[in-house]
This record gives C-alpha cells, structure tokens and sequence, in this order.
C-alpha cells in the first residue's frame, strides 16, 4: 500500500519532542492518484498484513515483529554484531531487534534498548523506557552500560577509575508517527535519525558500527554525507524483509573513524542536514532573529562508582 497526501496540501511540522522538527516550508506535495478513504487504505493494509509471510515466519519463531528479519538480513551482509559486543538498540519497541542483538552477541555480549513506549522485558536484554535525548534516559544509559551486566546475568571486568564503556554496535529501527503525507513523514525521519546520530555517536567506539532506517527522498543525501564524514564505509541496503511498498531504506555504517572528518566542520548531524536541505530549498536559512536554542548533542560522562 502506498502511502499518498491529499493533492496540494500539507500541515507545517510541529514540535512533537525535546528535539523539534524546525523550519520546514509548507511547499511540499504529492500529485497522488487522488483522495483514498481511510477505510479503504485500512481494509488494504488489514489484508496485506495478513498474507504477510514475513509476520507468520516472526510468530512461528518467536519474534515479537517481522522487522526482526530486517536485522538478521543486514547481519548476515553486513556482520555488524559480533560475539562479545556491546549494543544499543535506539527505538526498541517491540523488542524484535533487540531480540536478534541478544542472539547474535551471545552470552558474553550486553544489549541496551531504548524507546518512548514500554516494551517487555527481553531476555538477556536490558530495556529502558524514555527519550534518549533525555538526560535522565542519557545517564542511565550510561549506568547500565558501566555496571556492564551481560547476557548471560554475569557482569563484565571492572574498567579502569574514569575510563568509560563504549558500544561496538548501535542499531535503530526507529520511526516517526505515520500521517500518510510522505514528504511530512519523510522531513521528520529525516530529523530522527539526525538525533539518533548526534546523541548516541558519542558512546559508540572508535571502529565500531551503526545502522539506521531512513525513508528515501529529498534531503537523504545530507545523512549520507555527514555519516560519510564519520565512517570508512557507508551503504544503503534494502533488506528483503521490507514491504515492496515500503521506501524505507537502512543506512549501514561500518569504521566509525577517531574523529569526524575535517569536511564535517566540528558540527553536528542535525547542522549538517540543515546546511544541506537549505542548499536544496527545502528550509529557510536560520536568520539573526530566530532564537531558537542551539541543539545541544552527547552523553555526560558519569564518574566510577566508589
């Protein structure tokens, strides 16, 4: 099922969080097939779902959604998750994710989950509810990954007094709400995954891995290029498991270098796909006169418990 807008028409992006959605002009549209009933879509979308085999093969093997098959597809390309690594799963809910990190780095392995919903415990998986551009969500991230409680239930060596852990792999399935107006839904991942970029790159070490959705369209080229910044090697790959639908895309990213790269210019993703999507026309250059507060990105660091 295609997702349209109706004809000329879109809202202005609202703030929905800590991290605003900013400046969008209300010029874009989709010239779609015309007006479809919200029925109608439902009674398709209900009826596609349910000859879904990838939803049956989720059920029969004990995955909590399809998306789980995302993951496992990307691992078996890409090999981001190895035995032993630490992992942080942004936008965890319902847990299929987190549920494949737990298998794939093994008993001597940690796995984090993140979300704004409530998820049920996975096993071997430690979930947290919250924002994770929260500082309170931030520092017991934080706390978790220093105790260093495996899979296993057994606890990791102690690090040295002020060193601090760091994740070998960051996984995110993470979405916005569906409006059903594309470009609207497409300029808020587009901000998401900027997000999830700039406040959890600071906790992922040096040589590790990151992957995230993202929907195609105007402006993916601005993340590419940041992340491109931050990596050795940057892919895009559409798993099979995706909807022949769907145009979500994962953006995998492998060798997360020292430091940016000098054509980052020391700023943030959210800067840079800013800069990007100002070059393209799709948001108006910051004036003098906006005083909107400056996106602040990073973990705190927490000392050595006594």
């Amino acid at each position: 099922m295609r997702r349209v807008a109706r004809r000329g028409r879109t809202k202005p992006v609202t703030p929905t969080s800590a991290y605003s959605w900013r400046r969008y002009r209300v010029s874009f549209t989709y010239p779609g097939p015309g007006p479809v009933s919200r029925v109608t879509m439902s009674k398709r979308w209900f009826q596609a779902h349910q000859r879904d085999t990838w939803r049956r093969q989720a059920r029969s093997k004990g995955y909590r959604a399809r998306s789980a098959f995302k993951l496992k597809q990307i691992q078996e390309k890409f090999h981001l998750i190895r035995d032993g690594d630490l992992v942080l799963d942004v936008g965890c809910h319902p847990g299929g994710w987190t549920q494949v990190s737990v298998e794939e780095t093994g008993p001597n392995g940690l796995v984090i989950g993140i979300d704004l919903l409530a998820s049920a415990p996975v096993e071997g998986a430690q979930m947290v509810t919250g924002d994770v551009t929260d500082s309170n969500s931030q520092q017991l991230i934080l706390q978790l990954l220093q105790d260093g409680m495996k899979v296993d239930g057994s606890y990791l060596p102690e690090t040295m007094e002020g060193e601090q852990r760091l994740f070998n792999t960051i996984v995110s399935d993470i979405s916005p709400r569906l409006t059903g107006q594309y470009d609207r839904d497409q300029a808020i991942s587009l901000e998401l995954v900027a997000m999830v970029f700039d406040f959890t790159l600071p906790l992922l070490a040096p040589g590790g891995a990151f992957v995230t959705k993202i929907f195609q369209g105007t402006g993916i080229e601005g993340i590419v290029n940041a992340a491109k910044q931050r990596f050795s090697r940057v892919q895009r790959f559409s798993p099979d498991a995706s909807r022949n639908s769907s145009s979500e895309v994962f953006l995998v990213c492998k060798n997360k270098l020292p430091r940016p790269k000098k054509g980052s210019g020391g700023k943030s993703v959210a800067y840079e796909l800013d800069r990007h999507l100002e070059s393209e026309g799709i948001i108006q250059p910051k004036t003098d006169d906006d005083d909107e507060a400056e996106i602040k990105s990073g973990f705190r660091r927490i000392p050595k418990k006594e």
